[in-house]
């Protein structure tokens, strides 16, 4: 990637800092698939102290952690509600069907706007041969619905409806990190209302590799046989964890400075008609319905201003602010932007 490029595409671009770096090259390690890298074993038990939770496993990919949880929440050939945008739908190119046998339905896609009473209406019981409902996901904060934060009053909604139906509550916690400092939520306060979680280190915290699972210790010992039977058993990964740790030490509350910056973002395109909602965290959604430019005609336009965003659909871009955008490359990237927009 050039030096000068302007990279707004995600917050899974950035490079270990230095002292990331430094963490990682001076690790203990030893190997995790029989339990003893040291790293690995610190690094699940402060994300799961964290989060109040009784244990956690550190996995490969968010994919494989949220894919690990759902299989943990719903048997096969049992179904799973979450929303039309969901990453779990959209982004794991089927691994609920494929490596779950997971049947999966949706409610229309409103990003963090969800409506708890929508949600209960959809719930299959047992009997009349309809595929059970076992278990609800959320996705806090929202891709797809521009990193929207779901309100807490909402999210414990939820967990009476899971309670009142005997359903799991899953939380996709990617970029969770990012709705704790923009809502000031303890992360405990999160844990608590989600049966199953997966968070995500690579995603706004600047580590190269890793999510974890996070769940009681019944569930996190089986989660170790499923992530194995995935493909997902390690060695001396202790060496990523301890990126893992370095990044939970230095860079959660610095995500205020990436919030502000993708404002600053918001604020310089809004006035030409093509933001899709008002912006809570680090991405701002573009919607290129109403303009001249397609997504992939600004994408070039921009690539070609050394500013780099990403497509989602024919009409829909997205820019993304991260630990590796700095407060000077924002006022370029704004420049260039505006100017296109404008034209």
């Amino acid at each position: 990637m050039g030096e000068n490029l302007i990279d707004l595409r995600s917050d899974t671009v950035t490079r270990p800092t230095p002292g990331m770096r430094e963490a990682m090259a001076t690790a203990e390690v030893g190997d995790d698939v029989y339990g003893e890298d040291p790293t690995v074993a610190a690094l699940e038990a402060e994300v799961a102290a964290r989060f109040g939770h009784e244990a956690a496993l550190f996995a490969p990919s968010g994919s494989m952690a949220n894919q690990i949880a759902l299989q943990l929440v719903v048997p096969p050939a049992e179904e799973l509600l979450c929303d039309a945008d969901a990453h779990v739908v959209t982004y794991e190119i089927g691994a609920a069907a494929a490596y779950g046998g997971i049947s999966s339905r949706t409610w229309p896609a409103v990003g963090a706007e969800i409506d708890p009473d929508v949600v209960a209406g959809m719930i299959r019981p047992d009997g009349y041969f309809a595929v059970p409902t076992r278990a609800i996901a959320v996705e806090q904060t929202h891709n797809r619905g521009g990193g929207g934060v779901i309100p807490l009053a909402t999210l414990r909604e939820l967990r009476r409806v899971a309670d009142e139906h005997g359903l799991a509550l899953h939380c996709d916690g990617a970029r969770i990190w990012h709705a704790h400092v923009a809502d000031r939520v303890p992360l405990a306060e999160y844990g608590a209302l989600f049966d199953t979680m997966s968070v995500c280190l690579s995603k706004g915290l600047g580590a190269p590799v890793g999510s974890l699972v996070l769940g009681s210790a019944e569930k996190i010992e089986r989660a170790r046989w499923i992530r194995k039977r995935m493909g997902g058993g390690m060695r001396q990964v202790g060496i990523l964890a301890a990126a893992g740790r370095y990044a939970l030490d230095h860079h959660v509350e610095r995500l205020a400075e990436d919030h502000a910056k993708a404002a600053r973002l918001a604020e310089a395109v809004a006035p030409y008609g093509v933001l899709a909602s008002p912006v809570r965290t680090n991405i701002v959604p573009l919607d290129l319905t109403k303009h001249p430019l397609d997504a992939k005609a600004l994408a070039a336009a921009a690539r070609a201003e050394g500013v780099l965003i990403s497509v989602l659909g024919p009409r829909t871009a997205r820019l993304v602010t991260h630990l590796d955008v700095s407060d000077a490359a924002v006022d370029r990237a704004a420049a260039a932007l505006t100017h296109l927009l404008r034209a």
